[in-house]
C-alpha cells in the first residue's frame, strides 16, 4: 500500500512512519513538504504523489495555547482537516484523522465509547471535534481514530518530563483528579496499520488498557525507572490551574476496535516499561 503521512516529524508520525515502512510505502509530509492549512497545496502534493490512503497526524496540540489561538487551533485542526480530506477525495484515496479523549466533557462516570456524544470543554476539544465532523460529512473512505495521553519517542512527553523533573530532585507536584488512559505511539501505530489493512471504515477509540490519573502514571514512571527517593504530591486541576479546563475523567472504551479485531492494546504499564526500557537502550535516559 502506498501511504502518505502528515506531520510525519511529529511524535506520532514518526511512529507510524516507522511502522509502516516495514511493509509499505510510506510518503512522510512534513509542514515544509504540504501546509493543511493551504486547500491548493495539500490537493497538488496528493495528486503528485498519488497515495491510496492519507494518515492525517499534523494538528495544533497546544491544548493551553489553544484558548488564546482560536483561529490557529480551527484553522490547523479543523480547516486542516477538510482540506486534507477534500483532496484525498480527488485523489481517490482513504483517510484516517487522528482526534482525541478532548471531545469529551468527563462527566460520564464510565468509560466512554464510541456511540457517546461528544461534548468538548476547551476549545482544542472543539477543534478536533470539527475536524471528525468535516472528515466524516467529505470523505465516505475514512478512519477516525480516537486516542489518549501520548507519549513515545521523537518528542517532548509527560514521562520524559517527569523523569526529568525527578532527576532535579523534586518533590513534583502532579494532577490527582483528571483520569485517563497512556498510550504508547508504537503501539498505537500498530492499530493504524491494521485498520488501514480491514478497509472497515468508522469511529475508533484506540488505546492501550486500563486507566489511572496523571499522579498515578507519575508514580508508576518513577517506579518503573527505579526512582525511588522521589515524592509525588498529589494536587487538584484547581491548584494547578491552567488556561484551558481539562475533562476530569476522558478514559475510552475501545468497544469497536475490539469488535473488530478481537483484543485490545495491551496495558498502559507494560506498555510503559517497553518504553523506558527502549529508551535506556537509545540512550535517551540518564539515570
Amino acid at each position: 500500500m502506498r501511504i502518505a503521512v502528515t506531520g510525519a516529524d511529529g511524535m506520532l508520525g514518526l511512529a507510524v512512519c516507522r511502522r509502516l515502512e516495514m511493509r509499505h510505502e510510506v510518503i512522510p509530509l512534513t509542514l515544509e513538504d504540504a501546509d493543511i492549512t493551504d486547500r491548493g497545496a495539500i490537493r497538488a502534493v496528493l495528486r503528485k504523489t498519488e497515495p491510496d490512503t492519507v494518515v492525517h497526524c499534523a494538528a495544533f496540540t497546544d491544548v493551553d495555547g489553544s484558548e488564546s489561538q482560536p483561529d490557529i487551533a480551527h484553522r490547523v485542526n479543523a480547516l486542516g482537516a477538510r482540506n486534507t480530506a477534500l483532496a484525498c477525495a480527488a485523489a481517490g484515496a482513504s483517510m484516517l484523522y487522528m482526534s482525541t479523549d478532548y471531545i469529551f466533557d468527563g462527566e460520564k462516570e464510565s468509560p466512554y465509547d464510541e456511540f457517546d456524544m461528544p461534548h468538548p470543554l476547551n476549545l482544542y476539544g472543539r477543534s478536533k471535534l470539527a475536524g471528525e465532523i468535516c472528515v466524516r460529512s467529505l470523505l465516505p473512505a475514512h478512519y477516525i481514530v480516537r486516542s489518549s495521553w501520548l507519549y513515545g519517542p521523537g518528542g517532548r512527553n509527560f514521562v520524559l518530563a517527569i523523569l526529568r523533573q525527578a532527576l532535579e530532585g523534586g518533590p513534583l507536584r502532579v494532577v490527582d483528579d483528571q483520569i485517563g488512559s497512556p498510550t504508547y505511539t508504537p503501539d498505537l501505530a500498530e492499530a493504524i496499520e491494521m485498520l488501514l489493512a480491514s478497509e472497515a471504515f468508522g469511529t475508533y477509540h484506540v488505546t492501550n488498557a486500563g486507566e489511572c490519573s496523571w499522579h498515578g502514571f507519575a508514580c508508576a514512571i518513577l517506579e518503573h525507572a527505579g526512582i525511588h527517593n522521589v515524592s509525588v504530591v498529589p494536587v487538584s486541576t484547581e491548584e494547578i490551574a491552567r488556561p484551558a479546563q481539562r475533562p476530569a475523567y476522558s478514559v475510552l472504551r475501545n468497544f469497536i476496535f475490539q469488535e473488530t479485531f478481537g483484543f485490545a492494546l495491551r496495558p498502559w504499564t507494560a506498555a510503559l516499561g517497553t518504553y523506558l526500557l527502549e529508551e535506556r537502550a537509545r540512550g535517551g535516559l540518564q539515570i
